[in-house]
C-alpha cells in the first residue's frame, strides 16, 4: 500500500508518517521548505521505498506535479492524508490590512484550497484504481472559533465542509474520506504554549494530545475504518472541545 502525507517535515505530520510506516505503508513525504526536518521523518522510518517529495501547496501547478510525481514513482497511491498547514496569528483589532489580507491568502491556500486540489487529483486517480481514502487534518478551531487566528478557523471550517462534500460523491466510487479535528497537540512548535496554565485550564486530561495519539487515528482512517464511517469528523481534542 502507498500514501502521500503533506507537511511531513515533524509533529503531526512527522507521527503520522512513522504510525503508517509501521503497519508497512509506503510513503511519500511532502514538504514545503523544511528539507532538514522531512529529512529527519524519513530517517525514523521503518520499511524500504519512502520518498521525499518538494511542492508548494499555494501553486496549483505544483500541487499537480507532486501528485503526478507520487503516482509515478509508487504506481499508485491507496490514501492521501492532507496534513500541511499553518496557523499565524492576525487578531483583527491589531493587524494591518496589508497584514490581514496576507494571512487570509496564504492560511487559505495552504490550509483549504491545497488539500482541495490534491484532493481533486487524488479522487479522480483513486477512481480509476478502484478506490482509496482521503484522510483531512481538521482542528477544534472549526468549532469553536479562534479569535487571534481566525483565517485558521475558516479555513478548518471550509476543509470539514469539502470533506463531506466529497465523502457523498465519491462512496458509490469506493473512495472514502475522513476528518481528524484535534485540538492542542503537544508538537516541538508549541512545546512551550501547551505546557501554559490557560491551555492546561480547560484539558480534562490534565494535558494536550500527543502527536502519537493524533496518528493513531489517522492511521485507522486510512487503513481500517469501515466505509460507513466515511464524512465523519473525528474528534482528538481530550474532551477540551464537546460538540454533539
Amino acid at each position: 500500500m502507498n500514501a502521500l502525507i503533506t507537511g511531513a517535515s515533524g509533529g503531526i505530520g512527522g507521527a503520522i508518517a512513522r504510525a503508517l510506516a509501521r503497519r508497512g505503508v509506503t510513503l511519500a513525504l511532502h514538504y514545503g521548505s523544511d528539507r532538514h526536518g522531512v529529512e529527519a521523518t524519513l530517517e525514523s522510518l521503518t520499511g524500504h521505498g519512502h520518498r521525499i517529495i518538494r511542492a508548494d501547496l499555494t501553486d496549483p501547478g505544483s500541487i499537480e506535479r507532486l501528485w503526478m510525481e507520487a503516482v509515478a514513482q509508487a504506481g499508485r497511491i491507496d490514501a492521501v492524508v492532507n496534513n500541511a498547514g499553518i496557523f499565524p496569528n492576525h487578531p483583527p483589532l491589531e493587524t494591518s490590512y496589508a497584514d490581514w489580507t496576507s494571512a487570509w491568502r496564504r492560511t487559505l491556500g495552504i490550509n483549504l484550497f491545497g488539500p482541495a486540489l490534491l484532493s481533486f487529483c487524488a479522487a479522480r486517480s483513486m477512481v480509476e484504481e478502484g478506490g482509496g481514502r482521503i484522510v483531512n487534518i481538521s482542528s477544534r478551531g472549526a468549532f469553536r472559533g479562534e479569535p487571534k487566528m481566525p483565517a485558521y478557523a475558516a479555513s478548518k471550517a471550509g476543509l470539514n465542509a469539502l470533506s463531506q462534500s466529497l465523502a457523498k460523491a465519491l462512496a458509490a466510487k469506493g473512495v472514502y474520506v475522513f476528518v481528524v479535528a484535534p485540538g492542542w497537540v503537544a508538537t516541538r512548535r508549541v512545546a512551550e504554549m501547551v505546557k501554559e496554565s490557560s491551555v492546561l485550564a480547560d484539558q480534562p486530561l490534565g494535558r494536550v494530545a500527543t502527536p502519537e495519539e493524533v496518528a493513531d487515528v489517522v492511521t485507522y482512517c486510512a487503513l481500517e475504518a469501515p466505509a460507513s464511517l466515511t464524512g465523519a469528523i473525528l474528534d482528538v481534542n481530550g474532551a477540551s472541545y464537546l460538540r454533539s
